[in-house]
């Protein structure tokens, strides 16, 4: 009688390719030393007409009272098709696997299960797919079950970016079924392989775990205290990549593995392949160039609403689009249009820039003419905005928004954009101007006289006095709250709302169903309403670059917000604003009712234009993008066009096309001609840019140095690392918080965001502003006493610490930090310092 079932040991090399994927895989592991739990595999041979012949199963037999002993062994029963685990193939989770099964019939039934699944749906389907026939021969494995305590994958190059000197590890608690099944979120690990450091950990609410019972395995939840705990130390990732390094070495190609954790230690269950991996990402820039003329240029201004890299539509058409408004701006305001650069944005890495590259004599001339400039500058700065700057720009989009648009041709199309984009430049310079450095003056003026002649030791701090404006991010908060209240009276509405994903709600706005269990008459009102929310607020920018869209075009984090709201949490804004507004009165009566004389004089004259230019600052700020939804409308349609000529995909891929590139296919499509390709020049182009945003920009070009110190940094505290591993920035709003931090890069990833959690953003605008109703504090890359994160962190009572120049790089996602307000420091603390 031949062998039917062979242990993992008894494997040779020739005859593990008759094992299947998986169990030649397993066997070879085995033989090689690494820690896999014992087990036998049931050759296809075995079966006949579906069922296991009786010379097979005796055979089984005697390996399982080898691998049991003396013991209760639990054992696992997965499928090794000859296809499977391959490198054009995994077929992960697509047959069957039957854990925690002890006794003969039991395994048995298993054994049958697994190898019958080979006919199931879902292996025919995914064979259609990769193009491999529907007719399967499949071995069967059985294998001593680890009762894992946590488990996971270890990809030994990253399967996102395809780096191959960095590992990821996504780790849960429990049995790997919950991970393979899709019903809980890991962890995920960064891990440089070279040296074993976690570069990046995101810890995940974990709130599901596959456990063993008896006989099986049962989804329970998660207990409280290991939910949002760290499943791998970093000792243990490391460990776990040296393992899976050796792996990949002796396989030659970088692999998936399958692993468990018990009592201290690791086992391999499975490996195979990596498929799909994408080429090798480029590394982030590390040299940071100004081109031939160019000898300064810095991160501020209008830069600090473009934190990220430019995609390249916008690093090109909407860069000439702000270079020619604030080319008029500077113009008007210097008085002489030869003091004006060409090129005031530039672009180095793909990030913004503010060209600062005047000659000696430009800059004689500009100091010569300060007086001028400034008076320039100030004279009607509230009126530039409202009477000028904000009418032209809401003229200019609702001519374009009554324009039949769509019937232009592209490069008429293309010609809209540029309209528009300039004239949300044109706002914005109308804003700085103007309001905005009025806004900025005023209160740092008054700051700084109420601090050294005014306030004595218990008197109100300075941002009392400025506090509780009604500004259109708070009108637009307390909008959101308004419908979630009115939907929490309608019991079934409310009961979908806070059930269903956000997703599907975000793609139910425009549906004509109403949903089950939910009163036609209210469904038709929430869309209604939610839509007259959108049409008034949602062209918000959560960043100046027209890639991102606005949330006009995607609700999902006003979704989030206003959930949070219907079940009960978040504090009301109306009486938070309130609350603020009659501290600020409360407070300037007090202090003018106590004053006298000269501080009295003093005081009101310093107060009034701080009160009278900060809620303009707010609202100006809010209104950039009135432009944006249109303006991303049209963009989108220029892609669709593209997209039906063959040179891009999908219609969004427009915006990783340059100016040239876009300009000569709108030429192309008017005269009927074809287009050319660039379908394969897409995925490199965000490559590219994924690998720039990994970089950290200096605040200044060239990095000047002093002490061995970047300016920049000195002056910002930006990156500056202080005693027990800080952040040093600026001390924005005060307080001190300590919690998780929720990094997020942009409104795609707002989801993620818990009540509590500390929010560490690159930047934030006005479109920002519901974020600030969860968090327990903000951090950020950039930005100052008087940006927008600052004036809306003090009216929510948040601590702030902005401008640390690199906390998005900093902090790991979940890493508990304190944030402290009033120093303007971030600690990032170690798992044995949280209850130090």
């Amino acid at each position: 009688m031949s062998d039917l079932v062979k242990s993992f040991d008894e494997l040779t090399a020739e005859q593990q390719a008759y094992a299947g994927g998986k169990g030649g895989s397993l066997a070879r592991l085995s033989r090689a030393g690494y820690p896999v739990p014992d087990g036998f595999v049931i050759l296809p041979t075995a079966f006949s007409d579906d069922e296991l012949a009786p010379e097979a199963w005796a055979q089984v037999q005697v390996h399982l009272t080898r691998l049991r002993g003396t013991e209760d062994v639990a054992f696992a029963v997965r499928s090794s098709a000859m296809s499977e685990d391959s490198a054009q193939a995994s077929f992960a989770g697509e047959f069957e696997t039957v854990l925690n099964v002890r006794t003969d019939e039991e395994i048995r039934q298993a054994i049958h299960t697994v190898y019958l699944s080979r006919q199931n749906e879902r292996v025919r389907a995914y064979s259609q797919a990769k193009g491999l026939s529907a007719a399967h021969e499949i071995a069967v494995i059985v294998q001593q079950l680890v009762p894992a305590e946590s488990s996971g994958v270890l990809f030994t190059a990253n399967p996102v970016t395809g780096q191959r000197e960095r590992a990821m590890i996504s780790a849960s608690w429990g049995l790997g079924e919950a991970i393979v099944g899709g019903l809980v979120t890991p962890d995920t690990l960064i891990v440089e392989k070279a040296t074993g450091r976690t570069l990046t950990r995101e810890t995940a609410d974990k709130q599901v775990m596959t456990v063993l019972l008896g006989s099986g395995t049962e989804e329970q939840p998660v207990p409280e205290t290991l939910r949002r705990a760290p499943v791998l130390s970093d000792a243990q990732a490391a460990e776990l990549v040296r393992l899976g390094a050796q792996i990949e070495a002796d396989y030659g190609m970088p692999m998936d593995i399958e692993w468990t954790l018990a009592a201290g230690t690791f086992a391999i269950v499975q490996a195979r392949p990596i498929t799909a991996l994408p080429e090798p990402e480029p590394p982030a820039p590390t040299e940071w160039k100004l081109a031939k003329g160019q000898y300064i240029a810095m991160r501020n201004n209008i830069v600090e609403l473009m934190a990220d890299p430019l995609t390249p539509l916008f690093g090109t058409l909407g860069r000439a689009a702000i270079n020619a408004s604030m080319g008029r701006l500077l113009s008007d305001a210097f008085g002489r249009p030869d003091l004006v650069l060409d090129e005031l944005i530039i672009s180095v890495n793909e990030y913004a820039y503010y060209n600062g590259s005047w000659t000696a004599r430009q800059l004689v001339q500009i100091l010569l003419g300060s007086v001028g400039i400034m008076k320039r500058m100030f004279t009607g700065a509230v009126e530039r905005w409202t009477e000028d700057g904000r009418p032209r720009y809401v003229a200019t989009v609702e001519r374009w928004q009554a324009e039949r648009w769509r019937t232009l041709s592209t490069s008429e199309l293309l010609s809209a954009v540029r309209e528009l984009s300039e004239a949300a430049i044109d706002a914005y310079g109308a804003l700085v101007g103007g309001v905005i450095p009025a806004a900025w003056i005023s209160e740092g003026l008054f700051t700084a006289i109420y601090k050294t002649l005014i306030k004595r030791r218990d008197d109100p701090a300075a941002p009392t006095y400025l506090m509780g404006f009604d500004s259109v991010p708070i009108r637009a908060e307390k909008s959101l709250y308004d419908l979630a209240e009115w939907a929490r009276t309608r019991a079934g509405l409310a009961t979908y709302l806070s059930d269903t994903p956000t997703p599907r709600l975000a793609a139910q706005l425009g549906d004509g169903q109403t949903p089950p269990g939910v009163d036609a008459d209210d469904w038709r009102e929430w869309q209604n309403r939610f839509q007259a929310h959108l049409q008034r607020y949602g062209h918000t920018i959560y960043n100046l670059d027209f890639a991102n869209p606005v949330p006009a075009d995607d609700p999902a984090p006003l979704l989030e917000t206003c959930k949070m709201f219907i079940s009960g949490q978040g504090a009301n804004p109306h009486a938070r604003q309130q609350a603020a507004a009659d501290r600020r009165k409360q407070a300037t009566h007090a202090m003018q009712d106590k004053l006298r004389g000269l501080r009295l004089r003093l005081f009101r004259k310093a107060l009034a234009p701080a009160q009278r230019y900060a809620p303009l600052r707010e609202d100006g700020l809010a209104d950039v993008g009135l432009s944006y939804p249109l303006l991303r409308q049209m963009l989108r349609e220029v892609g669709r066009r593209c997209a039906e000529g063959g040179m891009i995909e999908t219609t969004d891929d427009v915006f990783w096309l340059n100016q040239a590139e876009v300009e000569q296919a709108a030429a192309r499509l008017d005269r009927g001609e074809a287009l050319s390709s660039l379908v394969r020049t897409i995925p490199q182009r965000r490559a590219t840019w994924r690998a720039a945003r990994r970089a950290a920009p200096p605040l200044m070009l060239p990095q000047l140095q002093l002490f061995g110190k970047a300016l920049m940094e000195l002056k910002s505290g930006g990156a500056k690392k202080l005693k027990g591993d800080a952040l040093k920035g600026v001390a924005a709003s005060p307080g001190s918080v300590t919690g998780p931090a929720c990094v997020l890069h942009g409104p795609e990833e707002f989801s993620q965001m818990k009540i509590g959690d500390v929010l560490v953003a690159p930047l934030t605008t006005p479109a920002w502003t519901p974020l600030f109703a969860r968090a327990a504090a903000v951090v950020t890359d950039v930005g100052g006493p008087l940006s927008h994160g600052s004036i809306v962190a003090r009216e929510y009572g948040i601590p702030a610490v902005l401008g640390t120049g690199a906390a998005t790089r900093r902090i790991r996602n979940g890493q508990m930090i304190t944030v402290d307000g009033g120093a303007g420091v971030v600690t990032l603390l170690k798992t044995g310092e949280l209850n130090g």
